[in-house]
């Protein structure tokens, strides 16, 4: 007897667009919502359902609250599903950053938008300083000598991340790949390990290219990709990647309009992940945006959808989980690294010195306000200290 589905998928093509219209809090805000509403009030997706596609999303990489909108489409509407919906999710918060991106190149030269940015940069600083601690005590362990002895080898990758990525600001794959293969071959080696005649040699490609300089565009999707490709987790985790691509390799961004970026992503609903359009936006107009949005969420796409039916091995592959853990402890280490490289650029005086310490004790202290409203409030003192200097 075939499986009667209980929604349409008109219908939840029109949640997705609604939770990428109106879904503000970051990635886990919105895979609460999704479980909220699909799980628990609509009655959708079961539970069972739902901590697969979570777990599929935390173990493979891309941006989280994304790569569970696609698998939950999949779930009962297999290809076409996990396209709307991941198309339905994004779209939103796409045409807002580009909008915005419109505004912010039309009126960044003038005195007031700068103001406005002043305060905002600031704030930022503060917003991405306490996610990465949430987010290495998430994924490492808590700050405390037990936590140093039992992990002892991850807090090793995290240092190692760190320590790189203020060095030589910026980013590197090959520390990543080699964290989370070393963890792998410590903690769970796979079976083919103790079969050296057979091994299949382990080919990592990278995407390098030499392209003419007027080729933006590819340049752009190459980056992207690539960014998209090695991102675990929360959608922050990508800010070293593009730290250190769009401000120190191709100098595409100053690093206030960076940081702007990243302030433009967090007061608009939707994946965080969605800077990468507003930036695709400042780099090469409506194309840039475009390129940049579809090279980066692609490879969460069709990890996803490639994953997806065979999610049962995957997750109980104790190998590929150790993988995961090592890659994901260097990228948070190197999360953190960019921090202070971006901190230490972008605090330029007392005032945003302050600001960058008051939003991350509001955050800490005071629960009911959110990053959106941290932005708007530093974007008026930013107004108000401007026009009394």
């Amino acid at each position: 007897m075939k499986k009667v589905i209980p929604y349409s998928l008109k219908s939840l093509v029109i949640y997705f667009l609604k939770l990428g219209t109106w879904g503000f809090g970051g990635p886990v805000a919105l895979v609460s919502y999704m479980h909220r509403d699909l799980v628990e009030n609509k009655k959708w997706i079961s539970e069972d359902e739902y901590k697969e596609g979570l777990t599929l999303a935390q173990l493979a990489p891309g941006p989280l609250a994304a790569q569970l909108g696609i698998y939950i489409g999949f779930v009962h509407y297999r290809l076409l599903g996990a396209t709307l919906a991941g198309l339905a999710f994004v779209i939103p918060s796409f045409l807002m950053v580009v909008t915005l991106g419109y505004f912010y190149k039309l009126y960044s030269g003038l005195v007031w938008m700068q103001a406005i940015f002043y305060g905002v940069s600031a704030a930022v600083i503060g917003i991405i300083a306490l996610s990465a601690y949430k987010l290495t005590i998430k994924s490492i362990g808590k700050l405390n000598l037990v936590s140093f002895k039992s992990n002892w080898i991850l807090w090793v990758f995290y240092l190692s991340g760190l320590i790189f990525t203020v060095i030589t600001k910026r980013e590197d794959v090959f520390l990543f790949i080699i964290c989370g293969l070393i963890y792998m071959l410590l903690k769970a080696p796979p079976g083919w390990i103790k079969k050296p005649i057979i091994a299949p040699s382990i080919l990592l490609v990278f995407f390098t290219t030499s392209v003419n300089e007027n080729e933006t565009l590819l340049k752009i999707a190459l980056f992207f990709t690539k960014a998209g490709t090695f991102v675990f987790g929360s959608g922050l985790a990508i800010v070293p990647f593009l730290h250190a691509g769009v401000v120190q390799e191709y100098r595409w961004l100053t690093e206030s309009e960076f940081l702007d970026a990243v302030a433009v992503a967090m007061i608009t609903p939707g994946p965080v992940v969605i800077t990468v359009g507003f930036i695709g936006y400042l780099v090469a107009g409506f194309y840039g945006a475009t390129v940049a949005a579809i090279a980066t969420f692609l490879p969460c796409y069709l990890f996803t959808v490639l994953l997806a039916p065979f999610f049962h091995k995957i997750a109980k592959n104790k190998s590929i989980k150790a993988f995961v853990d090592g890659i994901t402890a260097a990228v948070i280490g190197a999360l953190v690294g960019a921090v202070i490289i971006i901190a230490s650029r972008s605090i330029m005086d007392f005032s945003t010195a302050i600001i960058a310490i008051l939003a991350l004790l509001t955050l800490i202290y005071i629960k009911k306000i959110q990053e959106p409203q941290i932005i708007l409030l530093a974007a008026l003192i930013g107004l108000i200290i401007k026009f009394y200097e």
